[in-house]
């Protein structure tokens, strides 16, 4: 029997008591359960442990921190991440952590994953085979920025969102069936691989109708752009350009009306461009250059009013420009280059396009007056007009653009050269001034007044080339201080060589060819700080020109070039009336790449000391009335892939080993007194060289033994420490998780024991160890030998601090070499530090660097080499 007790004021604030030490303990098991809610209670799957342990042992990251999978609990790992309900692994997400080795087939176990992203690493080797049909759930892969390599599977799982494999080096064809099962496809990314046969056809028929992005450029891709695109209705990026595509643009893709970019450069595609255009009315980006298109514009693509970029250059289209063109508001840049189009344009009102920043109409048929309606687009940087038939006067007008930096107007019919360079000394802003083949038979303005102290302060490049200008070198020149390329060829310019030339402070080009220049060559030139000075060339400016410039078939390498530390430094000074002496001073220009004093009445002997000149790669001495022996020290200019003393008076032998084992017997021609076997010429048969000797003395026997005993043993035990200290910098062991690169300067001349002209030639290249690097070993003369001694005709690219020379070795394997030189703009501890950072990272416009090499005046970098890749266009525009 129950008996309830009467309440009371004790009983009741005991009650009171115990309810809030429950409510204590209930707070406190909520606290403890907290982190519950706010991460995985879970622990890692032991069926998901098992495959990331073997993927973690199938790789490694020698150059940054080792990954942190120490815990327990994978879930807890870097770059993973797991399902909070089943700890099922979801995630893997390790982008530019320096990985190597291979993708383990233990992925694949992986059923739960749904997100892999593995980009911009070192991971080498083919996909395993089942990585994309068994896991069913995978929504979003990035492997870009490898070195992988093989064939893609047959299909793609039906979850999968966005694929991205661009950067590697995935070859053979992609079949139609990948991407016929994804159905929630919308971003498809094989970019910069060497996949090849025909863009998979059937897009968005048999497959997802959601894609919004499908890029397949930098392939070998071939045949037509298939149909079907058409049904990809929100397709928004279009992306196939720098591949073999043939044909014309099939007529659905018009229908595609989400397209915002259509960027198809670099093929084969012919045919007119199609007024259906107009359809795509959110179209931005139009890139159809380098192509084979023809017929006329549309005359309705003013209709096109969110239009940005037209780039259209370098194909056959021709007709009138249309007039509906200046109906595209929104165009920042219009390129129309290399075309045969034709209209007055003066008769254009382009003043609407005031967001136009670059227009490039070169090289077309184009009639009329400059059009003063351009001046009204405020936005503009550059400006090309150049190899029309403009003719009249630059107007003042053009000083109300206050951006405009770059401007070409060259090979037309203009006027008054000196109102010109009065007005444009206007133009602040102005870094490249470009008026060749303009003004002809006119004077060359002289007045020092002409340029003010502020005026052109930062103008870099001058061209009044092939103007048939009178007069003299102007000395306003002198004070533009700021000016780096100064090209004066092709006039009527007398009087000599200005001695103050040599005091301009960042100088390095200089064309004063085919003029009527008498006297001596002034040694003041070797003061050049840009040619002469390591700190002054390597400040040289790295920055990108807003339009390429141009250089003559005649000079360097008939290139083009987007900055202006890739064009050669040069003196062009052929074809004048120059006499005396080559003064031996040339010599301290070590970071000279062009030297041509041809055609020139100069005499006396070849200076030994142009073979200080390490970075020489065209030497051309013909046409004077130099004497004497051909130094036999120019044989270690081991870039010198031009060289002529034809038509002179030299005599003796003609050196061989180095480069010229590789010049052609026209190099010599029309020198009676020279002898060797590319003249067929023996030597035997000529006057020695007869030689003032001072009178000698008996020398005693004995002290010359020992002397000569002496100076081996001394040299001996030098070479021997040399080469002892020099195998212990390079010695490089296998690749761990904890090794580090050593980027110790070696020289490439580090051999020892060998007579000069074979160490020099036979030296190492020092190479970075990789499973997939082919290359074990190579020397400065297997690179000469497979860029052919560094032939114009194996320039690939000239980008950033040099060019880019395609090697083919001897066993095949094909290597893209960069030389790089004094205007690297590094100096040797910043190189070493470069080359480590290339050496690890990933970027489009690269490719794994392999190796490199140092000496003196001189620095080559050893890039794998890619057909159709990156090299070969994103470091230069092809025309």
């Amino acid at each position: 029997m129950l008996v309830r007790l009467p309440s009371s004021p004790h009983n009741n604030r005991l009650l009171l008591l115990r309810l809030r030490l429950r409510l204590h303990l209930v707070l406190l098991l909520l606290l403890l359960l907290l982190p519950c809610f706010a991460s995985p209670c879970h622990a890692c799957n032991q069926l998901d442990r098992e495959p990331l342990l073997s993927f973690f042992l199938n790789i490694s990251s020698p150059l940054t921190a080792p990954l942190n999978w120490s815990s327990a609990d994978c879930c807890l790992w870097e770059g993973i991440a797991c399902n909070q309900n089943d700890g099922r692994v979801t995630h893997i997400w390790l982008p530019f952590r320096g990985l190597g080795g291979g993708i383990s087939p233990s992925l694949e176990n992986l059923t739960h994953l749904s997100h892999l992203n593995l980009s911009h690493n070192w991971l080498f080797g083919t996909l395993p085979a089942g990585l994309f049909s068994s896991l069913n759930r995978l929504e979003i892969i990035d492997l870009s920025y490898n070195h992988l390599t093989g064939e893609l599977p047959p299909s793609l799982s039906s979850t999968i969102q966005t694929v991205d494999l661009s950067s590697n080096h995935f070859h053979g064809a992609i079949q139609s069936s990948l991407l016929q099962l994804a159905w929630n496809l919308t971003g498809f990314n094989a970019s910069n691989n060497s996949f090849s046969g025909p863009i998979p056809s059937s897009i968005c028929i048999n497959s997802s109708h959601l894609i919004r992005l499908l890029d397949f450029s930098f392939n070998n891709f071939s045949g037509q752009i298939p149909r079907g695109l058409g049904k990809c209705s929100e397709l928004e990026v279009l992306r196939a350009g720098f591949n073999s595509l043939s044909g014309m643009l099939p007529s659905d893709i018009y229908n595609a009306t989400a397209l915002q970019q259509i960027s198809l450069p670099v093929n084969k595609l012919s045919g007119p461009i199609s007024t259906d255009i107009v359809h795509l009315s959110n179209l931005r980006i139009l890139e159809l250059y380098s192509n084979e298109l023809s017929g006329s514009l549309p005359q309705n693509i003013g209709n096109l009013s969110n239009l940005e970029q037209l780039l259209l250059h370098m194909n056959n289209l021709s007709g009138s420009l249309p007039t509906s063109l200046m109906n595209c508001t929104n165009l920042t840049k219009l390129n129309l280059r290399v075309n045969f189009l034709e209209r007055d344009l003066s008769t254009l009102d382009f003043s609407k396009l005031l967001k136009l920043s670059t227009v490039d109409l070169g090289n077309n048929n184009f009639t009329g007056s400059l059009p003063v309606s351009l001046y009204l687009c405020k936005s503009l940087t550059a400006v090309r007009l150049a190899s029309n038939k403009l003719a009249g006067q630059i107007l003042p007008d053009i000083l109300s653009l206050q951006f405009l930096s770059f401007l070409s107007l060259s090979n037309n019919k203009l006027s008054n050269i000196t109102a010109a360079i009065r007005i444009l000394m206007g133009c602040k802003n102005l870094s490249t001034v470009i008026l060749s083949r303009n003004f002809l038979d006119e004077t060359m303005p002289d007045d020092d007044s002409i340029v003010d102290s502020d005026g052109f302060q930062n103008l870099q490049v001058l061209g009044l080339g092939g103007c048939q200008l009178t007069g003299q070198v102007p000395a306003w020149l002198a004070k533009l201080k700021n000016l780096e390329v100064l090209d004066l060829s092709e006039n009527r310019i007398m009087g000599s060589v200005p001695a103050w030339l040599g005091t301009m402070p960042n100088l390095f080009y200089i064309d004063l060819s085919a003029n009527f220049m008498t006297g001596e060559l002034p040694k003041e030139l070797s003061g050049l700080p840009k040619l002469a000075s390591e700190q002054a060339a390597n400040e040289v400016d790295q920055s990108y020109l807003e339009l390429p410039v141009f250089v003559e078939p005649n000079n360097a390498t008939n290139q083009q070039y987007n900055q202006l530390s890739s064009l050669p430094p040069a003196i062009y000074l052929g074809n004048n009336s120059l006499s005396g002496n080559i003064p031996f001073e040339i010599g301290q220009l070590k970071f000279l790449h062009v030297l041509d004093l041809s055609h020139n009445n100069f005499y006396g002997n070849i200076p030994d000391q142009l073979s200080n000149l390490s970075n020489l790669e065209r030497l051309d001495l013909s046409g004077n009335h130099l004497s004497g022996e051909i130094p036999v020290s120019l044989r270690s200019l081991h870039f010198l892939s031009w060289f002529s003393v034809a038509d002179n008076d030299l005599q003796g032998p003609i050196p061989s080993g180095g480069q010229f084992d590789t010049f052609p017997s026209s190099s010599f021609e029309e020198n009676p007194g020279l002898c060797g076997p590319i003249l067929q010429q023996s030597c035997t048969n000529q006057p020695a060289t007869i030689y003032p000797s001072a009178p000698s003395k008996r020398p005693n026997k004995r002290l010359f033994i020992g002397l000569i005993l002496g100076i081996c043993f001394g040299i001996g035990f030098i070479l021997t420490m040399l080469a002892l200290w020099i195998l212990s910098k390079r010695r490089i062991l296998p690749r761990e998780d904890n090794d580090k690169i050593n980027l110790d300067t070696i020289s490439c001349n580090s051999t020892s024991g060998v007579p000069p002209e074979v160490s020099e030639d036979s030296s190492l290249v020092i190479l970075f160890p990789s499973k997939t690097n082919e290359i074990k070993d190579l020397t400065i003369s297997e690179i000469l030998k497979a860029t052919d001694n560094f032939n114009q005709a194996n320039i690939i690219g000239c980008g950033g601090f040099g060019l880019v020379y395609k090697a083919t070795l001897a066993n095949g394997i094909k290597l893209a070499v960069k030389k790089l030189s004094g205007d690297l703009g590094l100096m040797e501890r910043e190189f070493k530090a470069e080359v480590e950072a290339l050496s690890t990272a990933q970027h489009k416009n690269l490719v794994s660097l392999q190796g490199y090499c140092i000496h003196e005046g001189f620095r080559l970098l050893i890039y794998s080499y890619m057909e159709n890749g990156s090299l070969d266009y994103w470091l230069h525009e092809k025309t």
